[in-house]
């Protein structure tokens, strides 16, 4: 039984549930999930299509996949079939953890004991919960599409999967080609799959949060070439600076595990990337971002974008939580909207993304633009004031901060 059939098995066991709850257990359980990893292997090894048909527990996702299961069963081991699977397990996982939210956030807004009713009665409670739309595209492929709106704690909250392929159109060649890609055609196939999300709360003391996962093939004359990108940030409207080291710390956690030079090299990357050039400032206080990521192996950098995406809810929710009870009025709103208002500007004007998604044939536009705020806001030349938490958050988005002072340790040692 090779070691690769056993980190399989487990990672099997985390897509249908059963591992994520032997995680929550005291460490014996893990040796008897070790043990039990062997009958798994070998059950793997005698039956590929009964390991896809466990794998894929439909009733634990937002939605139908989109590439037909009997194709999924029959190619357990393309990364196309891997990737599909871990962006449907990933964006079930988000939306259920901001749902729970919802839930909560209506719980504790009042009690049985708080009306004045028969306790036998049933006592109705207002829900939010994400709108689930699923599309298909005539060239191929399509996505599901989970918006939550004018919710308590969300009050936009967008979480998007994509699947497709076709051909990509000059202008979307030429932007790959402007990266670096050496494409030889003007028209090429290409397949592309992806988790991308964006969440607006309500309260301006809880950060925006943006994540993007993906992966694309393109084939050319000289075969396929691959690979994956993504990156998760933050944009706080008032910033906290211990919110700030927690986020940063578990995307750092996420990176060392697979190589200690991943965090601070993608971590300046998304300080760069996530720049309004006409404004001067960033987006937001950043986190971590990368693309055309083709090493060491296709096997590699899956495990990678494996560990990235599962630590957004780890990095995010404590957060959420922490803050979205918190006091505010009419002057933290206006501001909120006013640091929206640089949101769209960056996503409309600078992202890559977006970019792409416009210049994709049978582009679904209200996919794409789901990352725009529910409520934005400009003002002309609007200045805050000095020495305000306003002033002090601009700062920091004009000159990036190293949050958990990793250069200060290199000059130290050094």
């Amino acid at each position: 039984m090779s070691y690769k059939t056993i980190v399989r098995s487990l990672r099997t066991l985390s897509y249908v549930g059963s591992y994520k709850k032997i995680r929550s257990r005291p460490y014996k359980f893990y040796y008897a999930a070790i043990v039990g990893t062997g009958f798994i292997a070998y059950t793997q090894l005698k039956n590929n299509k009964a390991e896809m048909k466990e794998i894929m527990q439909l009733k634990n996702y937002m939605a139908e996949p989109i590439t037909p299961l009997a194709q999924l069963e029959q190619n357990p081991d393309d990364m196309k079939t891997q990737m599909e699977l871990l962006i449907m397990r990933i964006q079930a996982e988000f939306c259920r953890a901001l749902e729970k939210e919802e839930d909560q956030a209506w719980e504790d807004e009042k009690t049985a004991d708080d009306y004045d009713f028969d306790k036998d009665l049933f006592l109705p409670s207002p829900e939010s919960k994400f709108k689930v739309d699923r599309w298909t595209r005539k060239e191929g492929g399509g996505g599901i599409t989970c918006v939550l709106q004018d919710g308590r704690v969300f009050e936009k909250a967008g979480v998007n999967i994509s699947v497709v392929s076709g051909t990509l159109p000059p202008a979307a060649v030429q932007q790959m080609r402007s990266r670096g890609k050496n494409l030889q055609s003007s028209e090429l196939p290409f397949f592309a799959a992806g988790v991308s999300a964006v969440i607006h709360p309500r309260n301006p003391m809880v950060p925006t949060v943006h994540f993007n996962y993906r992966y694309f093939e393109v084939r050319d004359k000289d075969g396929v070439q691959w690979w994956f990108g993504g990156g998760t940030d933050l944009t706080p409207y008032y910033l906290n600076e211990d919110d700030a080291i927690h986020f940063h710390l578990t995307l750092k956690d996420a990176c060392d595990a697979h190589d200690p030079t991943y965090y601070p090299k993608f971590k300046k990357w998304c300080d760069d990337y996530f720049t309004i050039p006409h404004r001067g400032e960033r987006r937001g206080i950043g986190g971590i971002f990368f693309d055309d990521i083709d090493f060491p192996s296709k096997e590699k950098v899956f495990e990678f974008i494996t560990s990235c995406a599962e630590s957004v809810v780890p990095s995010y929710i404590p957060i959420v939580q922490k803050h979205k009870d918190d006091a505010y009025g009419y002057h933290e709103r206006q501001w909120q909207l006013l640091r929206r208002g640089r949101y769209v500007e960056f996503n409309l004007v600078y992202d890559r993304g977006t970019k792409f998604g416009l210049h994709t044939p049978e582009a679904r536009y209200e996919s794409i633009l789901m990352s725009l705020p529910l409520n934005a806001k400009w003002e002309y030349m609007h200045e805050p004031k000095q020495n305000s938490p306003e002033e002090k958050l601009m700062r920091v988005l004009k000159e990036p901060r190293d949050w958990l002072n990793i250069e200060k340790g290199k000059r130290t040692v050094g």
